[in-house]
């Protein structure tokens, strides 16, 4: 089929060439359209549910809004399992489906789930999903910076809330624009309840009369002369008078006003979270989040040039500050392996044609190389898949191999062609002994050096054709067959599950397409573009100055190894037995870590720490980050925005330090070293720092809840027993090597004022435990009544007691009640009133109570931590009954995805055997063929070991790609055996023990220069890789260098032991009498 494939290409030349000019164009029009993003989006299909209940504590929203709502939505099709954090004010609930669930599905169950809780939650409490978008949304961050000092923060938040996020959000791909720091502006009303009580006013009276006060409504029409009018009634607060002089009741026949009650006033509603900007002090932040999907460079792009286009729409002196872009590091990432497919396809060219020596043969695979690579992009663009470090690492790890089809085809016409040529040549010298038509001097009548003749032999068209095809069917099937063995081998990759698939599957895509794209130009183009340009003088392989070094370097050890079988064997099998133990002395972690060019800080606080004391903590620390020379800017943010996907509690601080390139930092400085100095300088009491970056930890939060590559989840029956068992985790953690830092979550260290009615002597005043509730809701918390609508913006009004009589207990117990006969008594009258601990945070999964421990470390070795630090709790923790625990973070990922290779690699290894016999149909020789991957397996482990990366997916990935290529090197080799053992099968002489060894030397030695040209093309073009420092090069080096360093040991393999395994083989079929012709070779008579 392969064959006649070939020859219809060759009598089609137009139809190829336009069918591949066509191709071009899409590819061309795909690669512009694609989506560029930095990394894949690992993210889980997630839908989130967010709560808010102003004011209300987290035990209670836990009770009333959480449970229900998480047990909800564990019955929903397709979810896998639902998280939780209750915390105050706010309960977010993370509803996981199975991986390829439709993000819009999910969101419509989760909506249509919803509805089974109407009637069931609080009254005025709206569960509402959140954006719709994913963990690694965040691509844009910025600050409000007002130079002219005019604007206080309570300005600056109303200037992002009511104009600047509405414009952002214009921008397509944009979800979400979330505002974090500054003051919301709320109208306050303090009551004195010494006044009330003076005038008996109740409370309850004053709120309704201010509620009754901010509104406006509509009169339907009025038809006067003629014209119909709209009629309203305006009644929204112009100012604080109109506040102030709200009439609440009458004394004395004399109206008294809110203004006699109390004080109003403007002030902040209560904070969730603020900013400081490079440690000047505090402001306002924005962060846009982006849908699920989008471009993140477009999105990012149009951001910033909706700010270009409203910025004289701010007030003077006010600037919008980008404190994080992701565009840098996607352009930084992109640019990486944009340069490096450039070099390596320079590389590539340089290595074809130094080793063909015919720039115009040459130029067949160095043509068909861009054309693969562009192809690739079509179904990239339908499949969507994104342009990422990882597809674009895919193109970059398949560069070598895609013009190894090319190479050996091409190569293979070369040879045909110029021996077909050397026996004309010497046919016409023997007719004509005064002539010579081979290259060189001549002697001419009188005997002298005369002119050499430069013109080639004469080739008839018809006979340089049926040569060059011939040489293009001989070796087609078998080179074609092997790039599927590579497609197949990859298939591990395409298998691995959840966030370690959607992390590498973008490779193995953009890997394989192209692969499957060089198949098929090798079989239609490349045939068709030997017709084209080998044509004219060829030099013979002998003529070869690179041939005849290699072939003499070669043959002599060749020879030796023959002669020497035992010895050969042996030595392989000391080399295999002594290299294979590397593999049990090196770490393991999922993936290495990806250098983003920004860092995130994010110590955390013990629970109950108050919004001033942190923004005090947040400044000192900006100021101490900002002070090192390699920072550019630090943005601190502590608590959360107003956004469903920031959960962040008041005592975590997230830090977003963005470092000047490392072309500007001193001498010797490195990451790691920056942050081991930024965090000696930054010891806090009572904190415990954190390092990540910015997108790495979105993700890590996200995907386990856990902020740290590493931590622990811990379950139980209460949040007492999980503090308890948390800390004593804590403790044991702490002391182990290769730990930074270990906090266990302080569950249940809130601090609380609780109020317990008295309900004997509650009733003996006609009043129930609401009313005093309504008390506790209203005085003493104050609660948003009423919003006051000023144009575009809106407002809260709140009332509550002054803060003169809420700082202490005392104070507290002389809030008003009013009783049904109009008296009025003191809380303390009813009630007891104390303090006590209580839940911070309230952390559920699938329903059952959670807490957190993160663990950070300083080794990389993350697989290798768990498994000494697992050993060590086991030994020395003891768990209050009914609590367990087990490990989380990026831990789960790697654990997971080694027990799927395991179970993979011997079924993808028996598919590759399989298409061996297919093609060779021969078991010995099938088997012969798969041994090279385990001599790759010890060369990969040599490189990886000295170059000191860990066992990663990545380094997997790496060795994936390895077993394949091997492979195919094995199957040039045997393909070039067999036909210098079929020469000799067809002649007249008898096969004898040395004819088979002498085909062997033949097969090996003088078809040396195509197996070299492939295994050099893959080795020149990851060396690029290799030596990169750009951004996205932490990634790209663990993967590349197995493939370096086995392709060594394995083309050492292949060029020693596969000719030493042939010839024994051979000969005992010599023995036995069955020896016969190749398949290959029999099929062509």
């Amino acid at each position: 089929m392969i064959a006649r494939l070939i020859d219809w290409c060759a009598r089609n030349r137009f139809l190829v060439f336009t069918g591949v000019f066509l191709l071009v164009l899409a590819g061309i029009w795909s690669m512009k359209s694609i989506p560029l993003d930095a990394l894949p989006d690992i993210s889980d299909v997630q839908v989130i549910i967010h709560t808010s209940w102003a004011g209300q504590p987290p035990n209670i929203i836990e009770d009333q809004v959480t449970y229900p709502i998480v047990t909800t939505m564990l019955a929903a099709p397709r979810v896998k399992n639902v998280r939780a954090e209750t915390m105050f004010g706010d309960s977010y609930v993370y509803v996981i489906f199975q991986d390829g669930t439709d993000l819009y599905w999910a969101r419509s169950r989760v909506l249509e789930y919803l509805q089974q809780l109407q009637g069931k939650l609080p009254a005025g409490v709206n569960p509402v999903l959140g954006p719709d978008a994913t963990g690694a949304g965040w691509v844009y961050e910025y600050v409000l910076v007002d130079h002219s000092h005019r604007q206080n923060l309570a300005d600056l938040r109303s200037l992002q809330d009511w104009h600047i996020r509405y414009q952002l959000e214009t921008v397509p791909g944009v979800a979400e624009v979330a505002t974090i720091g500054g003051y919301v502006r709320q109208y306050q009303v303090r009551l004195d309840p010494d006044k009330l009580q003076a005038l008996n006013i109740p409370l309850s009276t004053v709120i309704e009369r201010v509620r009754q006060s901010s509104n406006e409504v509509g009169g339907r029409l009025l038809e006067l002369g003629g014209a119909e009018y709209m009629v309203r009634g305006l009644g929204y607060f112009k100012s604080l008078d109109d506040l102030a002089n709200i009439p609440v009741a009458t004394h004395n026949g004399v109206p008294v006003m809110v203004k006699d009650l109390g004080t109003v006033s403007f002030g902040p509603d209560i904070r969730e979270g603020a900013v400081d900007w490079n440690g000047d002090g505090e402001t306002v932040g924005g962060i846009v989040v982006m849908r699920f999907g989008q471009n993140a460079l477009n999105v990012i792009s149009g951001i910033k040039q909706k700010i270009s286009e409203i910025k004289s729409s701010l007030p003077a002196g006010v600037e919008i500050v980008p404190a994080y872009d992701r565009s840098e590091l996607i352009q930084e990432s992109i640019g990486t392996l944009q340069r490096d497919l450039l070099e390596e396809a320079i590389i590539v060219s340089l290595v074809i044609i130094i080793f063909l020596f015919h720039f115009r043969s040459a130029l067949i695979p160095i043509v068909t190389l861009p054309i693969a690579v562009i192809a690739s992009f079509i179904p990239m663009y339908y499949f969507h898949v994104t342009a990422n470090i990882m597809s674009l690492g895919g193109l970059a790890l398949a560069i070598g191999v895609l013009v190894d089809a090319a190479i050996v085809m091409v190569e293979n016409g070369y040879r045909v062609l110029s021996e077909r040529q050397q026996e004309i040549a010497a046919r016409v010298s023997n007719d004509n002994p005064g002539h010579s038509n081979l290259q060189g001097p001549v002697m001419n009548e009188t005997g002298s050096p005369g002119t050499a003749i430069s013109e080639p032999p004469v080739i008839s068209g018809h006979e340089r054709r049926m040569a060059l095809m011939g040489a293009a069917k001989q070796v087609g099937p078998p080179i074609f067959f092997s790039l599927i063995i590579i497609v197949v081998s990859f298939l591990p990759v395409f298998l691995l599950e959840a966030q370690e698939g959607r992390m590498f599957r973008p490779l193995a895509w953009t890997k394989t397409l192209a692969i499957g794209f060089s198949s098929v130009l090798a079989i239609t183009l490349v045939p068709v573009l030997m017709l084209v340009f080998i044509r004219g003088r060829l030099r013979p392989e002998s003529a070869n100055p690179i041939s005849r070094f290699t072939q003499a370097i070669y043959l002599p050890i060749l020879r030796w190894c023959l002669r020497h079988r035992a010895i050969t064997l042996l030595a392989n099998l000391l080399f295999f037995a002594l290299t294979i133990p590397l593999a049990f002395h090196m770490g393991s972690q999922f993936m290495p870590p990806f250098y983003e060019g920004d860092t995130l800080y994010m110590p955390t606080a013990y629970p109950g720490i108050s919004i001033t004391q942190a923004s005090n903590l947040m400044q000192e620390q900006d100021r101490i980050i900002r002070s090192f020379p390699e920072v550019e800017t630090v943005m601190g943010a502590v608590g959360r925005s107003d956004s469903a996907t920031d959960n962040a509690p008041l005592s975590m601080f997230d830090t977003t330090i963005v470092l000047k390139p490392r072309s500007e930092w001193p001498v010797g400085m490195t990451y790691s070293k920056l942050v081991q100095e930024m965090d000696v300088r930054l010891q806090f009491p009572g904190l415990t720092n954190t390092w990540t970056m910015p997108i790495q930890n979105r993700l890590d939060m996200e995907l386990t809840g856990i902020k740290t590559p590493v931590g622990l989840k811990i379950q139980g029956p209460t949040v007492a027993d999980i503090q308890q068992a948390g800390e004593r985790v804590e403790n044991l953690l702490s002391g182990l090597d290769g730990v930074r830092s270990v906090f266990a979550e302080r569950v249940s260290q809130g601090f609380y004022v609780n109020i317990q009615v008295n309900r004997a002597q509650a009733a003996r005043y006609g009043l129930t435990v609401a009313d005093v509730q309504r008390a506790v809701t209203s005085g003493i918390g104050g609660e948003n009544i009423a919003v006051n609508v000023q144009g575009r913006e809106r407002y809260p009004i709140n009332v509550r007691y002054s803060r003169d009589f809420r700082d202490n207990l005392d104070m507290l117990g002389r809030v008003l009640l009013a009783t049904p006969t109009g008296a009025q008594v003191p809380v303390n009258e009813v009630a007891n009133i104390s303090y006590s601990r209580g839940p911070a945070t309230i952390r559920d999964e699938d329903a059952e109570l959670t807490g957190y421990v993160y663990v950070d470390l300083n080794t990389s070795d993350y697989g290798g931590f768990v498994q000494k630090a697992d050993a060590a709790l086991r030994e020395k923790l003891h768990l209050p009954q009914g609590t367990s625990y087990r490990w989380s973070g990026e831990y789960e990922f790697e654990v997971r995805a080694k027990k799927r290779l395991e179970l993979i690699l011997p079924i993808v290894f028996f598919v590759i055997f399989l298409l061996l016999y297919m093609i060779f149909g021969s078991v010995t020789e099938a088997v012969i063929l798969i041994l090279p991957t385990f001599y790759a397996l010890t060369g990969g482990l040599i490189l990886q070991r000295l170059l000191g990366y860990e066992f990663s997916v990545a380094v997997w990935v790496g060795y994936i790609a390895l077993f394949g290529i091997a492979i195919e090197t094995g199957v040039v080799m045997v393909v070039y055996l067999h036909e210098a053992l079929d020469k000799r099968l067809t002649s007249a002489a008898p096969v004898v023990h040395e004819g088979i060894e002498a085909a062997a030397i033949e097969g090996a030695v003088m078809r040396l220069r195509p197996k070299l040209m492939t295994v050099s093309v893959v080795l020149a073009s990851l060396i690029p890789i290799l030596w990169e420092s750009g951004v996205g090069s932490d990634v790209m080096k663990p993967i590349a260098a197995p493939i370096v360093g086995g392709m060594v040991t394995s083309t050492i393999h292949v060029l020693i032991l596969v000719p030493v395994f042939f010839a024994m083989m051979k000969e005992r079929a010599l023995r036995r009498g069955t020896l016969r012709r190749s398949q290959d070779a029999s099929e062509e008579e």
